[in-house]
C-alpha cells in the first residue's frame, strides 16, 4: 500500500534574524516607543501629583483631629482622667474576656473545625461583644489624658 497523494507542510521556515527593514520604518518605531514613554512619564508624574496632594489632605486631617481631642481634653480634664481610668479597668475586663475565649476554642476546637454549626455558634457568641469591646476600649483610650503625650503645635 502506497499513499501518492501529498501531504501539505506542517512546518515554515521564517526567518527570525534581525534583518535591515526600511529605515524610515525603524525610525517611526522609535518615535513611537519614545511618545509612549513620555505619555507614561507624564501618567505617573500626575499619579504622584495626586498622591501628594490626597497625602496633604489626610495629614491636615489628622491634625486637624489630634488638636480637636487635645482641646477636648483641656476642656474636660476631669472627665480625660476618668476616660483612662476607664480604659485600663476595661482592658483588664478584655484580658479575662480573651482568656476565656482561648479557652472556649481550647475545648471545642475540633468541633468548630468540622462542624460549621459550632464555628457560627462560637462566632455569634463572642464576636459581637469582643468587637464592642475593641471599640469602647479605643474610644475611651483616644478621650483619656495622656501625660507623656506631648501637645499639638499649631
Amino acid at each position: 500500500m502506497s499513499h501518492s497523494h501529498s501531504v501539505p507542510a506542517i512546518f515554515t521556515q521564517l526567518d527570525v534574524t534581525a534583518g535591515s527593514a526600511h529605515p524610515m520604518a525603524a525610525a517611526h518605531t522609535a518615535t513611537e516607543q519614545t511618545d509612549l514613554l513620555r505619555e507614561v512619564l507624564a501618567a505617573q508624574d500626575r499619579t504622584n501629583e495626586l498622591l501628594e496632594e490626597l497625602v496633604g489632605i489626610m495629614a491636615t486631617t489628622h491634625k486637624q483631629r489630634l488638636q480637636e481631642l487635645h482641646q477636648w481634653k483641656n476642656a474636660n480634664p476631669e472627665l480625660s482622667v476618668a476616660c483612662r481610668s476607664a480604659a485600663e479597668a476595661l482592658s483588664r475586663v478584655q484580658v479575662e474576656y480573651l482568656q476565656r475565649i482561648t479557652d472556649e476554642i481550647k475545648d471545642t476546637a475540633d468541633e468548630m473545625e468540622y462542624g460549621e454549626f459550632m464555628l457560627n455558634e462560637f462566632v455569634d457568641r463572642f464576636g459581637p461583644r469582643l468587637a464592642h469591646l475593641n471599640g469602647v476600649i479605643q474610644v475611651l483610650g483616644q478621650l483619656s489624658s495622656n501625660q507623656q503625650q506631648s501637645p499639638v503645635q499649631s
